[in-house]
């Protein structure tokens, strides 16, 4: 009797120290490599967490052989473009800028040329000419920069697209490697 409690209490107190050496290994807080892509793997063969980390590295160099995409270069590719599409943004703001004080000065000449002939009067005319030019240079400035501001958009939105699709193709090899490997796999 005593020699079972003594193999009970051994039993348990390895049980413990295991259960202590997993719980810190998790709490260290490192992600997996398929972690960090917001892949969930799950061994179904019971695999231990050193075999499925060098599974997950042998299946992601597949992934990118195949696919031509490296994820982390996408990240970095995707901030590149982040910051482009913000200086693009800013710049959209200065186009048409000025367009009034432009169409105020064609408007002007413009309403000179027809007070003259009209009234005989060229400076009641290029008032009127400033003032109609200034509108309408004003509205053209703001039109161009709708135009740019749209185009910038589009741009950015195609970016975001096809480096989505890249993710997304990659993280569809990574799984196929890895459930070839018999692990389950979502994204």
């Amino acid at each position: 009797m005593k020699r079972i409690l003594l193999v009970a209490a051994l039993v348990g107190l390895a049980a413990g120290s295991v259960a202590v050496v997993h719980s810190q290994s998790e709490s260290t807080g490192q992600k997996t490599l398929a972690a960090t892509m917001n892949v969930y793997v799950f061994p179904t063969k019971g695999q231990e967490p050193t075999q499925q980390s060098q599974e997950e590295a042998e299946c992601y160099n597949w992934a990118v052989q195949n696919t031509g995409t490296d994820p982390f270069s996408l990240q970095k590719q995707a901030e590149q473009q982040q910051q482009q599409y913000d200086q693009a943004k800013q710049q959209t703001k200065d186009v048409g800028k000025g367009a009034g004080a432009g169409g105020a000065v064609g408007g002007a000449a413009a309403g000179a040329l027809v007070g003259k002939i009209v009234s005989d009067d060229a400076g009641k005319g290029a008032a009127y000419g400033a003032a109609a030019g200034a509108i309408g240079g004003r509205r053209r400035g703001k039109q161009a920069q709708k135009e740019a501001e749209k185009s910038v958009d589009q741009q950015a939105s195609q970016a975001q697209a096809s480096t989505g699709e890249q993710m997304l193709n990659f993280k569809k090899a990574f799984s196929v490697c890895l459930e070839a490997k018999d692990y389950m796999v979502k994204f």
